[in-house]
């Protein structure tokens, strides 16, 4: 199955915003630029493509494990895995 990401914003204050993003097998978030430092902790364990600027790259993600990027990053994020994937995004605002 083949199709977008579901995103979920739940917290959205002056401080953070915190999304949930559930992924189908083949769904992507389509191609985004950062506008904020952000967290992500995954809920799921498995791998994302990310598509970004200068090519594919394969991410292995584990529940529970957060990883940090700055503001800017510009890619597109697919779900490789033959079962849904999900995490959460923690963006802080300046």
């Amino acid at each position: 199955m083949t199709g977008d990401a579901t995103s979920t914003v739940l917290i959205d204050n002056d401080r953070v915003r915190v999304t949930r993003w559930d992924f189908a097998p083949g769904a992507a978030t389509g191609w985004h630029r950062h506008e904020y430092d952000y967290v992500i902790v995954p809920l799921t364990d498995g791998k994302l493509k990310l598509v970004e600027p200068d090519g594919d790259r394969d991410s292995k993600l584990e529940t529970g494990a957060p990883y940090f990027r700055e503001t800017g990053v510009e890619h597109d994020v697919v779900n490789t895995n033959d079962h849904e994937f999900a995490f959460i995004e923690i963006e802080t605002k300046p």
